[in-house]
């Protein structure tokens, strides 16, 4: 047993050496390759943690927390009606506007709480494939005949995946039906709608923090208008969520007043002290999120309301490490595209567009297959998309990485892997990817 344990100790150090050995700092592919892993990793850090993963966990531990379990069961739960179940999360996407990242402790909470397998499928595809405001982009800028076609593509794969993945698992499913028919539903601790109010608001903080700005040249549209004051509309649902942790929750309105001020008061001191129009909104947001954290806890009223913060901690220990190797991982294999910029990975972007082309069997695979491993941002997709087309990409390659692109990515597939497991994760990909490559024949083949 010993000899065991130092044959195990001299592999690790004789696998480390080799890797420094052989490292090909002299290749300029593997030097613009770690310079695309450290540029992805850090707009990751400043364009997307603070404003979308941070709320997503909050919104999470709000399910966890505030929704009981009997209302989970009763609208995803293995013995609800199904077309109540997959109609409510096929739709979801049209109110989230996230990504395959953000979507991630939403999915977690309800597959926690009793979802049935394939309701919580369904709303994990659909909840950043059917972005609303990524299918207008989509329409407007690849054309109204892609933007449908995506809507469609979107809201029937969520159903069709969902579905097949409740028949692969069916005796999982019986036994987890069988399990919540002997669940006696507790009382509700507050009204339904007062629960409602309070996770709506969070979720259109969340929307309105993320509103994308609008291309070139469009200043005139309700979508620039909006863009143009989203941080007035987020400043006043964060007042709204005030509001809601004095009525709904129970703290103190002194302690609420407080957390208010605080980060009124980083406003004004990031407005003054920071020039990056990108990084200024981030330091409100956080003393927020901080805020919102620290009265929480301290919180003796109500016992929920620690829980809250603490499940939404639980979430963020379980998602951010898996999330972090996904992005360096993705970063070094596929680069790092991002506001017009783009630096290759290891594998280089003129191979990728030089083998999508056209409207192949493997054109629409490959691009699948890239779209599912590679890591889109909201709304971003949509430009990388035009740039790729503009090199020859063929329209159905380019739908079948819009259907499988936006809901995987490999930050997204190693965190499904620690929720439902890895075979269950790799059938759940697979249909993603086999359903996105037909679409895209069929797509490419009429159009």
């Amino acid at each position: 047993m010993e000899l065991k344990k130092e044959i195990k100790i001299l592999g690790w150090i004789a696998a480390i050496f080799a890797f420094a050995f052989f490292l090909p700092v002299e290749s300029a592919r593997f030097n613009t390759a770690i310079a695309a892993t450290l540029d992805l990793v850090k707009w990751y850090a400043r364009e997307h943690v603070i404003l979308c993963l941070l709320p997503a966990f909050f919104i999470a531990g709000v399910i966890s927390v505030f929704v009981s379990q009997a209302s989970v069961i009763k609208y995803f739960g293995a013995q609800a009606k199904k077309w109540v179940a997959y109609t409510v999360a096929a739709v979801s996407g049209t109110i989230l506007a996230v990504c395959s990242c953000t979507i991630l402790p939403l999915f977690s909470s309800i597959h926690k709480r009793g979802a049935g397998l394939g309701p919580a499928i369904a709303f994990l595809y659909s909840g950043p494939a059917i972005n609303i405001l990524a299918i207008i982009l989509t329409a407007r800028i690849l054309g109204f005949e892609m933007g449908v076609a995506r809507t469609i593509g979107a809201v029937t794969f969520s159903v069709i995946i969902g579905l097949i993945m409740a028949f692969i698992y069916r005796k999982e499913e019986k036994v987890k039906k069988e399990e919540q028919m002997n669940i006696a539903p507790l009382p509700e601790k507050r009204p339904m709608w007062q629960t409602s109010m309070h996770f709506f608001t969070l979720v259109l903080i969340l929307v309105f923090a993320n509103w994308g700005k609008p291309g070139e040249g469009d200043t005139s549209s309700t979508w620039f208008y909006i863009w143009n004051y989203k941080w007035y509309i987020t400043g006043f649902f964060s007042l709204v969520l005030g509001y809601n942790l004095i009525k709904i929750l129970k703290i103190k309105w002194q302690w609420v007043l407080g957390a208010v001020l605080v980060t009124l008061l980083s406003v004004f001191l990031s407005n003054m002290l920071i020039e990056s129009d990108k990084i200024r909104p981030l330091v409100p947001v956080l003393v927020g999120i901080i805020a919102l954290a620290v009265i929480t806890l301290l919180d003796k009223n109500d016992e929920e309301n620690r829980r809250w913060t603490l499940a939404t901690w639980d979430f963020a220990k379980q998602i951010l490490p898996l999330l972090a190797i996904g992005v360096v991982t993705a970063g070094f294999l596929l680069g790092s595209i991002h506001d017009g910029k783009a630096m290759a990975g290891v594998i280089p972007n003129e191979w990728i567009s030089a083998l999508v082309g056209g409207n192949s069997i493997f054109s629409n695979l490959f691009a699948s297959v890239v779209g599912a491993f590679m890591y889109f941002a909201t709304l971003t997709e949509v430009p990388i998309l035009q740039g790729l087309i503009a090199s020859g990409m063929g329209k159905g390659p380019a739908l079948a990485l819009l259907l499988a692109g936006p809901s995987l990515s490999l930050p997204n597939m190693l965190v499904i892997r620690g929720i439902i497991g890895t075979q269950k994760t790799v059938v759940y990909v697979s249909l993603v990817i086999i359903m996105a490559t037909i679409s895209g024949l069929i797509y490419g083949s009429i159009f």
